[in-house]
């Protein structure tokens, strides 16, 4: 009897449900990855559309398609779904498949709340999209709803921060859960300068998301209370102070930016020492260097202010701090290079994308040092030239950084390879288009063409042409993506163990063993004890 109650017991534990149940239920870190990513998609494509909307409004001057308001509308919903629905989501769902794996547990730490943290999201964008459809249109005052502006929204500014703070809570909880996972649940032997680098640069931002999330709920409760409670937080004739709320937001707003991009360095720094048959160069201090960024972007969110009339002490601080977080940064760049150097290289697809990264993501660090200088700051603020800058970041930054993430670990996801030949041209559209798209908005800025108008003086019309065309070029070769992830899941040839060692002529070439800290399955005790020789 015991035998069969132990038998019933254990089917019963081993049942795994199928169907919709297996989605809406997971607690499994790889289902959960995948739904986070699958979601990132679609918010992209979203988010898209309205940039689109946007490039085809300004192809040429005059008011073409939209009305100012929709047009505003489309900006600031632009940016919110861009960075809380595709760029965040994007990154935890590769945290949630790769950190277990990466660092031998058996799945993340607390796998209810990894559930409960995914879906959230969909009801906070079903909330954001929604104000689209309400009285009055979409909050009209840009993704950084500075009052008074932002007050002045009608029925859909309650429903916009009700959406934000449920992001927030997402974003939260999934960080939680990151910093639990990588503290408690490492494969015995690994300690954490023994992590991969994608691992440390992901416990970093989530330190970091724990640290801001809560500042944006803050502030835009202050915002929420303003409009219906009559404080006077920001208005300034109750005696409140609108830039304070740019202080506040930017508390949020500058970490935000790395928190984005941090990732982005752990997934370059696992791609680049793969495709170059080489370990990482300078292990140690790329983790302390991710440690620095992360640090220094609380002290330099007012650079974004410079022109609100803050003394001359507070802007000399906040340009040598900006000066400042460029080291850290260089000294990934140069350990990359250093990395390559001497390689034995092969440019397979996701070697392509971090190539891009790198050269393309410099180019924006490169504007964002224009941008630190006061002096300078004051002709380039709210131009196109920011624009630019920030597009540089975030396009060929952490968009390009997750898509050779996906072009990197999808044949170990699904033990399937993809089109190279359909990835390399997906890959080749993406780098030419982005360039096509962003570089123009360089020379307009410089020339004076402000950033969040719809109507425009003739003499920006011919960048600003080039410019859409880019949009459109770039907007429709991502379809590519999802048609060689959906190939490869449904028909694509059977994918070795190590799929970019023999399959691809792959070897380590080298004397030494491959790096201890570029796992792509769970460590055996065997590589644990290796690492621990190191």
């Amino acid at each position: 009897m015991a035998t069969h109650a132990q038998a019933a017991s254990h089917d019963a534990h081993d049942h795994k449900p199928h169907g919709w149940r297996r989605w809406v239920f997971s607690t499994n870190h790889k289902d959960i990855g995948t739904m986070y990513l699958v979601f990132s998609c679609v918010m992209f494509f979203v988010g898209g559309t309205m940039a689109l909307i946007i490039r085809a409004e300004l192809f040429q001057p005059g008011l073409q398609f939209v009305d100012p308001q929709f047009f505003n509308s489309m900006t600031a919903m632009h940016a919110l779904v861009m960075i809380f629905g595709a760029i965040m989501p994007g990154w935890v769902g590769l945290a949630n498949w790769l950190i277990p794996m990466q660092i031998g547990a058996p799945d993340m730490a607390l796998p209810r709340l990894n559930n409960l943290s995914f879906w959230i999201l969909p009801f906070a964008f079903v909330l954001l999209l929604g104000t689209l459809f309400v009285p009055g249109g979409a909050p009209a005052g840009g993704w950084t709803m500075y009052p008074p502006l932002a007050l002045q929204a009608g029925d859909s500014f309650p429903m916009m921060i009700f959406a934000i703070h449920l992001m927030g809570i997402s974003s939260i909880l999934g960080a939680i859960n990151v910093v639990v996972t990588v503290m408690n649940m490492r494969a015995p032997g690994m300690n954490l300068l023994k992590m991969p680098l994608f691992v440390w640069t992901w416990l970093i931002t989530a330190y970091l998301l724990v640290a801001v999330m809560p500042v944006l709920a803050g502030a835009v409760t202050m915002l929420l209370t303003d409009h219906f409670f009559g404080t006077s937080f920001f208005t300034a004739s109750g005696g409140g102070d609108p830039v304070m709320y740019q202080h506040i937001f930017w508390f949020f707003g500058h970490p935000e930016v790395y928190i984005m991009i941090l990732p982005a360095f752990g997934v370059v720094s696992e791609i680049i020492p793969t495709f170059s048959r080489k370990p990482l160069f300078g292990y140690e201090s790329m983790v302390y260097a991710t440690a620095a960024i992360g640090f220094l972007s609380f002290i330099v969110w007012a650079h974004h202010m410079f022109t609100v009339g803050m003394p001359l002490a507070g802007q000399l601080f906040f340009m040598l701090a900006t000066m400042l977080i460029s080291v850290p940064t260089g000294v990934k760049i140069f350990n990359w290079c250093a990395t390559m150097t001497r390689g034995s290289l092969s440019f397979e697809p996701p070697m392509l994308f971090a190539l891009a990264f790198l050269f393309l993501f410099t180019i924006g660090g490169f504007s964002g040092l224009m941008l630190a200088i006061v002096p300078a700051d004051f002709q380039y603020q709210d131009s196109y030239f920011v624009v630019a800058h920030f597009h540089y970041v975030l396009v060929p930054g952490s968009l390009f950084a997750i898509m050779g993430a996906v072009y990197y670990w999808l044949p170990k996801w699904v033990g399937h390879m993809y089109d190279m030949k359909l990835a390399k041209l997906h890959f080749w559209l993406s780098a030419i288009f982005v360039n096509v798209l962003f570089f123009p908005q360089h020379f307009l800025g410089l020339a004076g063409m402000p950033r969040r108008i719809p109507d425009y003086a003739t003499q920006f019309a011919d960048w600003n042409m080039v410019s859409s065309i880019g949009a459109f070029g770039f907007g429709f070769s991502q379809l590519l993506l999802p048609y060689i992830i959906i190939k490869c899941v449904k028909a694509g040839a059977k994918a070795a163990d190590r799929p970019w060692d023999g399959a691809h002529g792959l070897e380590w070439e080298l004397p030494s063993p491959a790096p201890f800290h570029s796992w792509e399955v769970p460590p055996s005790a065997a590589v644990i004890a290796r690492g621990a020789e190191h």
